[in-house]
């Protein structure tokens, strides 16, 4: 078990800001990564259908792939069906990606965060449970934010409609004094240029890559089945509905992919 791959998964590239923290941390560990492109947006789909898709990815990389642990790189199936997952698989490691509230309330000196995310982040019950435990007495202006997730996608970070939707979530967020963005979508980190480009970089922004990495070496090491390997690390990346267009866009965000997969 100690040798077999982590799997990591969500509704498009976005996870793989988690993957690339999870590669600095646990260098000789072998990861497979489930992109649903095919299912995109999750953030537009309903709870039913985000709780089934995550389960059916969860099923193959634990019953194909033999993964010992899964990381649901997506704050929005994370949200929906993190619980259920685990409720199936009850002794098995499922890692959840979570809007980094907590340290952004700590931090801020103005005591006003913004946090953005698709809507079904944003108006989640789990997310509303996480404002409770970590908000305390700041004041968090949270957005859904449809159509920035597809611009990671398209791979337009810096393009001019991608400022002018940034634009539109943010303004009031600045306006109203923020001094901390909590990315709360897995895509996000990929915009943090276009987002300092409007901020001017004065907006601390969160992101919860590391923290979840460093999770994750935390809960193999609890079961002892962290890598014994000191040889390079191997990658998979499988895809639902692969195409070209999507290879091109993840070795962009991420260079140095190079084996691509249909999922069954």
């Amino acid at each position: 078990m100690n040798n077999a791959a982590i799997g990591f998964f969500d509704s498009g590239w976005g996870g793989l800001s988690i993957m690339k923290a999870a590669r600095v941390v646990l260098p000789h560990e072998d990861f497979v990564y489930v992109a649903d492109c095919g299912h995109a947006p999750y953030g537009d789909r309903s709870h039913e259908y985000i709780v089934e898709r995550s389960r059916a990815i969860t099923d193959f990389l634990i019953h194909e792939q033999g993964v010992k642990a899964i990381v649901i790189a997506c704050n929005t199936a994370t949200a929906e069906a993190a619980n259920k997952l685990r409720s199936l698989y009850p002794n098995f490691p499922i890692i959840g990606v979570e809007p980094a509230i907590k340290p952004a309330v700590e931090n801020s000196r103005t005591n006003v965060v913004g946090m953005i995310s698709t809507t079904r982040t944003a108006t989640s019950v789990r997310y509303q449970e996480l404002l409770a435990r970590w908000g305390g007495n700041a004041q968090v202006i949270s957005a859904g934010c449809p159509g920035l997730m597809e611009c990671v996608e398209r791979g337009e970070l810096m393009a001019e409609s991608t400022i002018k939707l940034l634009h539109h979530y943010l303004d009031p967020m600045i306006a109203a004094g923020i001094d901390g963005l909590v990315l709360g979508c897995t895509h996000y980190p990929f915009l943090s240029e276009a987002i300092d480009s409007i901020t001017d970089g004065k907006i601390r922004l969160y992101e919860p890559g590391m923290a979840v990495a460093r999770h994750l070496q935390n809960r193999l090491s609890d079961i002892d089945a962290l890598t014994t390997k000191k040889t390079s690390a191997e990658e998979i990346f499988f895809v639902s509905d692969l195409n070209d267009e999507r290879q091109k866009i993840a070795q962009a965000l991420m260079p140095g992919i190079t084996e691509f997969r249909a999922l069954p």
